[in-house]
């Protein structure tokens, strides 16, 4: 870089000279950033700086008997070396991705560091100690972090410093490749504008800033709106330093597309296009509207899109492009599979007419959530006509449907086997080491797995489970393929809480059979209505007949007992009090479910001394474990006061915090209500034991023979309570328990 003369060629500058004023400006803008990205890329293919750094912002360290070095061949799949002797360590990679993993992993095998949501164990000495040399290598090409879902459910109130740290424990966990959906919002209001879109359509049009992501994907439009200018604003600032960030560590970033959904104010707009009203997403009442792909308007958006996208922040090598997530294509069944190939190709050179060279990204998820639509054949077609290797199908939920086996693995397109582990950022306690090993080596192994690109973790909420995501990322790795499970978890509470023992690694064998071998949580869905917990739950008669949830109850209270007895040689460790705390309340949350059943009997059964004892015993318990969960660093006091704050003004601040409660409550629809119910302090005292308590109110005077309940209006009663709740502007404060 020294010395760095930037030279405009001829052709470039004509073009920029020919365009007026404020084309010209934009262009030359464009063409200056995209030599700086250039520059900068190559400045860093041969200098582990970025790494250093991020090491030193993750352990608050100098690390300076820490040696990193990248070498050989940067197109190979990663690898990494470590050494360690006379007190210094040396991590060499063939990338910036491997080097950063390659450091956390030496790190974490001598027990000196560990990076978790929730915090972090920092004990780098000043001499490291020896241990054989050893290394590792990525069994794929691509490590794919993120659900488009988690921009809605985890970060919509995120800050750079949020981000930043966010970035950084992606690096060390080895991700190279990361769905970066910040900042599109600019675009689009660009976009519309163009379209003769009016900015009172366009205030309808954008749904609120904590229901983007399904907006974006075409599920809703004008959802809990409006988004202001200054969060617009502020998200395309944030993804200019998301991205500058992501190229400096390695990490690609995976950037929008259009899709092919059009405000509904097109239909006036432009009578003659093709515009269809999709049917309305999970008991909405609106459709969306879907413009066909054949219409010479779409590729005329889709260009426009890609041009104004490039322009604000530089060119992408993947974009994300969804047309059907959990909505069907609308087809003519007699002629569906030739209209399905029409479809895939004309969305896949909707976006190559702008970049050639550009790869299509798309979940493979709808063909699992629609199955009785996507057959083998229907998947064939829609990808028929799409060049082999200019597409990238994240088979994202193999946790809950394998697609790629019953597609022939995406009839050799290249596609990446990956996990979502949670759902709407609902947090009970589950996960399965075992599976996710076997899942990854099955598909390595199957004769039939086409195309194998990459792994992918793809949790649609963040900041929960962290054993499950340690865990996950260390899967598509040779060295991880070699190890144990049990010894995984020795190298793991070593390095999460500074030392372990023979007692705390039998604990864990008994909490891996209890709660981490339950590959989905089946009972977040009971009769159509979602919630983790039945006390989650919008409170009904049905519930009675409910079986109970995945997991090992006694075998967990055996856990959690042995990590009472073992507390004391653990005092002072943050992140083990952290741990113990989440295993109890997922076991009095399912302790709960079985005394709610008890007192619904009871009083159904006329015994209302009974039903009145236990719903005494459950607000008892409740209350406890509200006031326990005031350690933990996810709370309602936090979420809603990081909306409160993401505001400039008291107006917007209102706007946002109704976003925030709506969402991890009633969110919309008929369907979704409690889908991002959470365990945290906040929640259970003041959301969901009222609502139980006015069902067990309605339950007990019918029991002493008042007026027989009336379930239709319980549930209007409750939607009118719920409303209230989420308009409800006061942020209650975090509360913890004296010791």
């Amino acid at each position: 870089m020294k010395n760095l003369v930037i030279k405009i060629p001829r052709p470039a500058w004509k073009v920029i000279c020919q365009r007026p004023k404020l084309a010209a400006t934009v262009a030359l803008q464009r063409y200056l950033f995209s030599l700086l990205l250039l520059a900068s890329n190559s400045a860093f293919s041969d200098n582990p700086q970025a790494v250093r750094e991020l090491l030193q912002r993750a352990t608050g360290h100098s690390l300076g008997n820490l040696v990193l070095e990248l070498s050989g061949d940067p197109k190979a799949n990663d690898w990494f070396q470590v050494s360690s002797e006379a007190g210094r360590a040396r991590i060499v990679a063939n990338s910036t991705s491997g080097l950063a993993y390659g450091a956390y992993h030496f790190l974490r095998e001598v027990g000196a560091f560990s990076s978790s949501w929730e915090g972090s164990y920092r004990a780098i000495p000043e001499q490291f100690p020896a241990l054989a040399s050893y290394e590792s290598r990525s069994l794929v090409a691509e490590r794919v972090y993120l659900n488009v879902c988690a921009y809605g459910y985890s970060s919509p109130w995120w800050s750079w410093s949020r981000w930043q740290k966010e970035i950084d424990w992606m690096a060390l966990h080895g991700v190279n490749r990361l769905i970066a959906m910040e900042g599109q919002e600019y675009v689009w209001q660009a976009l519309w504008r163009e379209f003769g879109v009016s900015e009172a359509q366009l205030q309808d049009y954008f749904s609120g800033p904590a229901f983007a992501p399904w907006q974006r994907m075409g599920n809703i439009e004008g959802h809990m709106p409006p988004i202001t200018q200054a969060w617009i604003q502020g998200k395309k600032n944030l993804q200019i330093k998301i991205l500058k960030r992501l190229k400096a560590l390695g990490i690609r970033p995976i950037t929008p597309a259009f899709g092919g959904y059009v405000p509904s104010a097109f239909k006036q707009l432009f009578p003659k296009a093709t515009i269809y009203p999709m049917q309305p997403w999970s008991g909405f009442a609106k459709p969306s509207y879907w413009l066909d792909p054949k219409d010479p308007l779409f590729k005329k958006i889709a260009k426009r899109f890609i041009e104004i996208y490039s322009e604000v922040y530089g060119d992408s090598e993947y974009y994300l492009s969804d047309s059907f997530n959990e909505m069907l294509p609308p087809v003519d069944e007699t002629n569906r599979h030739r209209e399905l190939a029409a479809y895939g190709k004309a969305i896949y050179d909707s976006i190559t007419q702008v970049k050639p060279d550009a790869t299509w990204v798309m979940q493979g998820w709808m063909f699992g959530a629609d199955k009785e639509f996507w057959d083998s054949a229907s998947i064939a077609a829609f990808l028929k006509n799409i060049p082999s290797d200019k597409v990238r199908i994240h088979d994202i939920g193999n946790d809950r449907y394998a697609v790629w086996e019953g597609a022939s693995a995406f009839f050799n397109k290249p596609w990446v086997l990956g996990f979502i582990h949670n759902y709407g950022a609902s947090n009970p306690v589950y996960g399965d080491f075992r599976f996710y090993d076997k899942a990854f080596s099955h598909a390595l192994a199957a004769k039939q797995r086409g195309d194998l690109r990459g792994y992918g973790v793809f949790p649609e909420g963040l900041e929960n489970n962290s054993v499950v995501y340690e865990y996950l990322f260390d899967v598509p790795w040779s060295l991880h393929q070699q190890q144990s499970t049990e010894q995984w978890l020795q190298r793991y509470t070593r390095a999460r809480y500074g030392k372990t023992s023979a007692a705390l690694l039998k604990t864990w064998g008994k909490l891996e059979q209890a709660v981490y071998s339950t590959r989905y949580w089946q009972s977040r869905w009971l009769d159509g209505s979602a919630g983790a917990y039945l006390l989650f739950k919008r409170p009904q008669l049905g519930f009675q007949s409910f079986a109970g949830h995945p997991g090992d109850m006694p075998l967990l209270a055996e856990a959690i007992t042995d990590l009472l007895n073992q507390r004391q040689q653990f005092s002072g460790v943050n992140l083990f009090t952290y741990d113990l705390i989440e295993w109890l309340r997922h076991y009095a949350s399912v302790k709960l479910d079985a005394l709610l059943q008890q007192t619904i009997s009871a009083y159904q059964e006329g015994k209302v001394k009974q039903g009145d004892a236990l719903q005494a015993r459950i607000t008892a318990t409740v209350k406890k474990l509200n006031l326990l969960l005031g350690y933990q660093s996810q709370n309602l006091n936090n979420w809603l006061s990081s909306a409160h704050n993401y505001a400039d003004n008291p107006k917007t601040a209102q706007i946002y915090l109704y976003n925030a409660r709506k969402q991890i409550t009633t969110w919309g629809g008929s369907s979704l209500k409690d889908y991002a119910s959470k365990s945290w302090q906040g929640m259970y005292k003041d959301f969901y034991l009222p609502r139980w308590q006015r069902f067990f109110q309605a339950l007990r005077a019918e029991s002493r023979g008042g007026q027989a309940f009336d379930p239709a209006a319980f549930e209007r009663d409750m939607a009118a309570w719920e409303e209230k709740w989420a308009k409800q502007t006061v942020i209650p404060p975090r509360k913890k328990p004296e010791r």
